[in-house]
């Protein structure tokens, strides 16, 4: 089966660069109190066989990739005892892991225990089998399946409609061929080549530090929280002017980033779902598509005036957005250089989704509390 083409990108990084831990999405669970471990592994068995692309295995024919789906036979929980006050370095460990996913399936699990009533779980999932929205049903699963083992039976969920497989050969269908201008990729390629005709391809700010030949992707998280008359205000703006609060948070970093330096022209990327049918809604995998949203800050309009100029470009972007960026990119043929990303720099993501939680009835066991230590898209 072929890749989906996000799939594809993340397997040209791997085998660019090698194997690394950039694109690793990490879901931490604590448990406190009696934990059934037997009832936990078998769970996990239960969710790898539930979402086929945590059992995909990623190979080369001819220079092609494919992926090729297992039984799910070698996914495992190894459980390891570790001290209470070494499991926070343990973790940092794990999630750094690097993973190659030409070498095996794209899932790690691991079970710490802390003496008899500490546990913590760690799953480590490459982002070429999940994103940021996968790790709600990830976490509803593997806690119905819990459930079901703890009491001595089987999770009784309905099959999901169609496996991550069946989505990348949909994908290609729907799109047809680039050079096809009357295909879906010709119609969305036209659009963008016009969209983004002039854009700048490399944000300069006056004060910036130099940029290194070779990314390290090494960085540093800087954390600024608005109180609620702030995120009140920035709502009531936002149902003012028929945007979205994103639209007003987009508008607001190309302002900031023009008052620095960088221009009138701010194209900046952002990520969307990507899950355009309800059959995708409650699966495990990468669908995930890149936008370039670009804001005009030319004549000195009032903020306003600069939210209807991106409301306006956002809108046509989002009818366009199955155009996969890679395709964009090759297609609109950028100056490349591993110096910079291609179309833009900065990127603008509004964590929107439901935070995972562990939901089922009644408690994990028992006598067992469980809660998300960690969860992250990136």
């Amino acid at each position: 089966m072929p890749l989906s083409f996000g799939q594809l990108r993340l397997w040209f990084l791997n085998e660019l660069g090698g194997p690394s831990a950039t694109y690793n999405v990490p879901l931490v669970l604590r448990f406190e109190g009696a934990l059934d471990e037997e009832a936990l592994c078998g769970a996990v068995s239960d969710v790898v066989r539930r979402h086929s692309v945590l059992r995909t295995v990623f190979g080369v024919a001819g220079g092609v990739p494919y992926q090729e789906v297992g039984d799910g036979s070698g996914a495992g929980v190894l459980v390891e005892e570790v001290d209470t006050a070494d499991v926070p370095a343990r973790v940092r460990e794990l999630v750094g892991v690097a993973m190659d996913v030409g070498a095996g399936a794209p899932l790690r699990v691991r079970l710490l225990r802390s003496g008899g009533l500490s546990h913590v779980l760690v799953l480590l999932v490459h982002h070429i089998a999940a994103d940021g929205w996968s790790l709600g049903p990830l976490i509803r699963d593997l806690a119905a399946a819990y459930r079901a083992r703890a009491e001595g039976g089987v999770p009784g969920w309905p099959e999901l409609p169609v496996e991550y497989a069946d989505y990348a050969l949909w994908q290609r269908r729907a799109l047809g061929e680039l050079s096809d201008p009357g295909s879906a990729a010709g119609r969305q390629l036209a659009f963008w080549r016009e969209a983004l005709s002039g854009a700048p391809e490399l944000l300069e700010l006056p004060l910036d530090h130099p940029r290194p030949a070779v990314p390290t992707n090494r960085g540093e998280a800087l954390t600024l929280t608005l109180g609620a008359d702030v995120h009140r205000g920035l709502a009531e703006l936002a149902r003012a002017c028929g945007c979205t609060l994103f639209m007003v948070l987009q508008a607001a970093v190309a302002v900031l980033l023009s008052r620095h330096g960088a221009g009138e022209d701010i194209p900046l990327g952002t990520a969307v779902a990507g899950r355009t049918d309800e059959a995708l809604a409650d699966m495990v995998g990468f669908f995930v598509n890149t936008l370039v949203l670009r804001a005009d800050l030319s004549g000195d309009p009032s903020f306003a005036e600069l939210l209807s100029r991106v409301r306006e470009f956002d809108l046509a972007a989002y009818a366009n957005q199955d155009l996969p960026f890679e395709q964009l990119v090759e297609a609109l043929n950028p100056t490349r250089g591993q110096d910079h990303h291609p179309l833009f720099q900065t990127m603008v993501v509004l964590q929107n989704q439901a935070a995972p939680s562990w939901i089922c009835p009644g408690s994990p066991s028992p006598a067992c509390r469980c809660t998300p230590a960690s969860a992250s898209s990136t």
